[in-house]
């Protein structure tokens, strides 16, 4: 029987460093939306799961979601681990694509090569952020709902239930890791294409307003150029520190 691949999208309002990040507004749209957009041209999935928490604030996003026809699942604000095995258990998902609703410039093609690595190999994990040869911002995840409940089975410990692949990453051993590396026309990994703080929302701003005519389909490779000829712009945010 075909395993069912979804994407669970983790948002949520209530940010440390920029609160409401992700329904702020961008050549018209919300960041969230902007990157869902850009993952429904991925032909290899079946659904697009957003995986919110129960508090309040995030009402907002499901009020989003259940306006643009996405899927949402509510759950457990600081359990990030379990918000997102509950995610796919709720809607019959096999095989999980982890993305983080601060990344509204992820491409696409870097999601679909991710999957396909794990499709085609044996590995219980794979992802291009645990070796950061991307730009932050481009980081995809692929592993199974049965690993995770897995790993969820091995561990307590509070940081690794907040932080949904810790437990699986510290111990390859278990579950044996491939990494997607990026080529080197890709590869900046010290390039902060994510949003944590005020001075990526404008970077992030500037670069939709670059392709805002592209409906939303260009490429990391031409992000990469436009910076590379405008390097005035890699200043806006170059002294965000990042977790």
């Amino acid at each position: 029987m075909k395993k069912k691949v979804s994407i669970i999208v983790e948002a949520r309002m209530n940010s440390t460093r920029l609160p409401g990040k992700v329904l702020k507004n961008i050549i018209g749209k919300t960041v969230i939306e902007l990157l869902l957009n850009r993952l429904k041209s991925i032909k290899k999935i079946d659904k697009i799961i957003i995986a919110t928490t129960k508090n309040s604030k995030d009402d907002l996003i499901e009020e989003f979601a259940n306006k643009k026809k996405f899927h949402v699942y509510r759950g457990d604000e600081n359990n990030v681990m379990q918000r997102v095995m509950k995610a796919a258990e709720y809607y019959n998902t096999d095989i999980i694509v982890s993305i983080t609703g601060d990344c509204p410039l992820i491409d696409p093609e870097i999601v679909d090569q991710a999957i396909n690595l794990y499709k085609n190999n044996k590995a219980k994990y794979v992802s291009n952020c645990h070796i950061r040869s991307y730009p932050d911002g481009m980081d995809v995840q692929v592993y199974s709902l049965n690993t995770l409940k897995k790993s969820y089975k091995m561990t307590k410990s509070l940081l690794d239930r907040e932080h949904v692949t810790l437990h699986i990453r510290k111990n390859p051993n278990i579950f044996p890791a491939l990494h997607l590396i990026a080529p080197r026309s890709l590869f900046w990994p010290n390039l902060g294409l994510t949003l944590d703080d005020k001075l990526d929302f404008i970077l992030i701003k500037k670069i939709f307003e670059k392709f805002k005519n592209k409906k939303n389909n260009f490429p990391l490779k031409e992000i990469i150029d436009y910076l590379k000829h405008n390097k005035k712009l890699l200043k806006i945010n170059h002294n965000v520190k990042r977790k």
